[in-house]
């Protein structure tokens, strides 16, 4: 076998490894619990493979066995973990992610908030020359240090009910002595008026001081946030400069100053 079909067959067994665990989780989310038998029937799969699944996917948090199925680790939760949101719509954020960072030049300061679609632009930035980051996301600081990329956390407090946040005014005071060249944030969904919203008071405080201090404003959206609501204003799509998204925005939401779209 040539290297090239090697390549291409051993990221084929990759990607459908991962979508097998994506449609694990999908399944435990809508039902909250399943046995082996019923995933391996919604699979398509052997018992045996669905096992392997499930111990994959339990060294990873994200699951607990049960006596003959599974259930998820979040379910009782009203938020769910961070490691967990990860892996949700990880296809289509990876997408956004790789669409946003040609906004970002070598050289520039660059906000990226604590969301996990944030996250996955500081799993990029290495490849760009003395970019700084500043960030009030605890995964996304140890990733960028990973990485090598220079990383300033905001300081602040872990917030009590999404403990991969800093919060807080020592947060917002940090966030106010730089001037970002760019601030990539998101949140949990964007109405038919075009204002965004998200369920955490405190992380919008966070985020408004990012788009207040920055030239550039980036909002990372999947099209699952499309046309829902939440609990707390963030603000409005005429806010923002660019909106980046697996899917063109819907027709049904409008906003006076509509930012630019970038698909990827």
């Amino acid at each position: 076998m040539s290297k090239f079909l090697a390549h291409f067959f051993h990221k084929r067994a990759g990607r459908m490894k991962d979508n097998q665990e994506k449609e694990i989780l999908q399944l435990l989310q809508n039902q909250e619990h399943a046995t082996i038998e019923q995933i391996a029937q919604s699979l398509y799969v052997s018992p045996s493979t669905v096992r392997r699944k499930l111990n994959a996917l339990q060294s990873k948090g994200l699951i607990t066995r049960t006596h003959g199925g599974a259930q998820l680790n979040d379910t009782n939760n009203f938020f769910p973990s961070f490691t967990f949101r990860v892996h949700q719509n990880s296809f289509e954020k990876k997408k956004i992610a790789l669409a946003a960072i040609k906004l970002i030049k070598n050289g520039d300061l660059v906000f990226l908030d604590g969301t996990t679609s944030a996250f996955f632009i500081a799993e990029y930035l290495s490849d760009l020359k003395n970019i700084r980051v500043i960030t009030n996301g605890i995964d996304t600081l140890s990733l960028l240090a990973k990485h090598n990329v220079t990383a300033y956390s905001t300081g602040g407090y872990v917030q009590e009910s999404n403990r991969s946040v800093l919060v807080g005014h020592y947060a917002e005071e940090m966030i106010g002595s730089f001037h970002a060249d760019i601030a990539f944030f998101s949140a949990q969904s964007v109405d038919e008026n075009g204002e965004i919203y998200d369920c955490f008071e405190e992380e919008n405080v966070i985020r408004k001081a990012m788009i207040k201090h920055a030239s550039k404003r980036v909002f990372l959206c999947d099209s699952t946030k499309f046309g829902r609501t939440s609990p707390y204003h963030l603000c409005s799509l005429n806010d923002v400069d660019y909106i980046v998204s697996n899917h063109a925005l819907p027709d049904y939401i409008h906003a006076e100053h509509m930012p630019r779209m970038i698909t990827e």
